[in-house]
């Protein structure tokens, strides 16, 4: 709740460890999330990060793979729905 509140939709999520073909596997099953980085616009986007090689205030060791959302203007159900078929692609992989 401390880090959701006010008006911004861009934040990240860590998912539990996988082999890169759970996350291409969620990647390739979402259909409202598409794949991009958020300059501000409407649309949800979603795309794997790993900030390693640039981070510098301390090691980047998140334990999982980890993906940047930005959540747009669809409705909120049709997303947490089309999420729920990515992460059911990421476990069945």
């Amino acid at each position: 709740k401390r880090d959701f509140t006010g008006a911004s939709g861009l934040f990240s999520i860590v998912l539990k460890p996988a082999p890169q073909k759970a996350v291409d596997a969620l990647l390739n099953t979402v259909r409202l999330f598409s794949m991009g980085y958020s300059w501000g616009g409407f649309e949800s986007l979603v795309i794997p990060f790993d900030c390693s090689s640039y981070r510098t205030a301390t090691a980047w060791s998140p334990g999982g793979p980890t993906l940047r959302l930005h959540i747009g203007l669809e409705n909120v159900e049709d997303l947490k729905a089309d999420l729920s078929r990515g992460f059911d692609a990421f476990n069945a992989a």
